[in-house]
């Protein structure tokens, strides 16, 4: 396996990381275990079974020479590269037992990935009960995206019966001299990037106008975190798209705005005039392409309807929204400038990133973010998984994240906040369940 260089979104991502904001994505997995050792024993699987996946041998290392003709700023950039001594027991740890998985998880997001090693981890937590445990699987966003840390952590767990893969051609990488014959489709391309970064500048700037967000979504960083997870029925969610139409993200979004409003109601902070705007990222590589393997993101950015006290009419202002944003596509507008990270030579992500990590509360003030999962039942050393909570990064400056995954019947939401901003997470959890049932209700028999 031979170094790769950092695509521009994942160098992005490598330099806004800070101590107080660690931008690594997780996923914290809830097993039956058939006897008090089960943990145990999963976390010899998980170490076993990560010494055979090249991907988690990759360490992140700068790289100071440019890499040919074809990518001329990729001075100051960093690649991805394997690490000849890799041992697993370093990324793969064993805790006691616990009786809050949840609450051990948000202790261990706290913790940054050590950057000078492959920037992921594997957290075994047995439960108390000694009929279940939990794994917090951590990877650095430069690592791997959604998709990607999927089939990473995939890899690792009990083989799945997935249909055949297609091999794909692999594009040639970037040589000394450019093909002259594609040079004319290069400046067509570049101006018409140009054109999209224009567009991509403007839409962002309208964003920032108007309408209140709150102070409960903003926060100095402390470097703490807290998790929590709900888990929502998909036939209650599929009830309300059949009432009223849209699809169900449109609904998993609306249950959002709804469950911010009564969160914000009930801690006083009232959400009158309050319509925060939301990143809803767009991953813009298949789950069955194999190259690029960085970051291929985009996204939409929404004002969530906090401030309306009709459910249905939240709903039908996300809907609309999110057609909206659909019909422009994920290469415009404000949610789109994430793609602008293209753009900016590796040396300038390097001295810009913390500037840009710092105004990403001017950019956003809530992600809201799907992550993919298999339909068929996940195992590890033949426990069955029972809950995955996905859990997204929180940008600087932002006091909250969301993350939303389907699997096998029912959509789990996992939230992420800074512990001392939102020491009441666990009130916003009751209010995901409580919008949900609101919203059955608002639809009628």
């Amino acid at each position: 396996m031979t170094s790769d260089l950092l695509a521009p979104l994942d160098l992005a991502f490598w330099n806004i990381e800070s101590a107080e904001h660690p931008m690594h994505l997780a996923a914290l997995g809830v097993f039956t275990a058939h006897s008090p050792t089960a943990g145990a024993h999963a976390a010899d699987l998980l170490a076993a079974r990560a010494a055979a996946v090249p991907g988690l041998r990759m360490r992140i290392r700068d790289a100071w020479q440019p890499f040919g003709l074809l990518q001329p700023f990729s001075f100051g950039g960093a690649t991805r590269e394997p690490v000849p001594d890799f041992d697993p027991l370093d990324h793969v740890r064993l805790h006691a037992p616990t009786a809050d998985f949840q609450a051990a998880a948000g202790l261990l997001m706290e913790r940054p990935l050590e950057r000078g090693r492959p920037p992921w981890e594997a957290h075994v937590l047995p439960g108390e009960d000694g009929v279940s445990f939990a794994v917090l699987f951590k990877f650095h966003h430069a690592l791997a995206d959604g998709l990607r840390a999927l089939t990473l952590a995939a890899a690792v767990l009990d083989p799945m019966d997935m249909p055949a893969r297609k091999p794909r051609p692999e594009e040639p990488r970037g040589g000394r001299v450019p093909d002259v014959r594609r040079l004319p489709g290069m400046v067509r391309g570049a101006l018409s990037d140009v054109g999209r970064a224009l567009d991509i500048g403007a839409s962002v700037a309208v964003s920032t106008l108007a309408m209140r967000s709150s102070s409960a979504l903003t926060a100095e960083p402390s470097g703490t975190r807290r998790t929590a997870g709900v888990v929502v029925d998909i036939d209650d969610v599929h009830v309300v798209r059949k009432a009223v139409g849209g699809t169900v993200n449109d609904v998993l979004i609306a249950v959002v705005a709804g469950a911010l409003r009564r969160w914000l109601d009930e801690r006083g902070d009232g959400s009158e005039g309050v319509a925060p705007r939301a990143l809803i990222p767009v991953s813009k590589r298949r789950p069955r392409t194999a190259h690029p393997q960085g970051n291929r993101l985009s996204g939409y950015l929404i004002r969530l309807p906090v401030d309306d006290p009709d459910p249905l009419r939240r709903l039908a202002t996300v809907r609309t929204a999110m057609d909206r944003n659909k019909d422009a596509g994920p290469n415009r507008g404000a949610g789109a400038v994430a793609l602008l990270a293209d753009h900016v030579p590796a040396l300038g992500h390097r001295l810009g990133g913390p500037l840009v990590g710092q105004a990403a509360r001017l950019w956003f003030d809530i992600l809201v973010t799907s992550v993919p999962l298999p339909g068929i039942a996940l195992k590890l050393g033949g426990h069955q998984v029972t809950e995955v909570f996905p859990f997204a990064p929180l940008a600087r400056g932002h006091s909250l994240a969301i993350a939303i995954s389907t699997y096998r019947g029912r959509v789990h939401y996992g939230l992420v906040a800074d512990a001392e901003a939102v020491p009441d997470l666990d009130v916003l959890a009751k209010a995901v369940s409580e919008e949900v049932t609101a919203l059955i209700t608002a639809c009628g028999p």
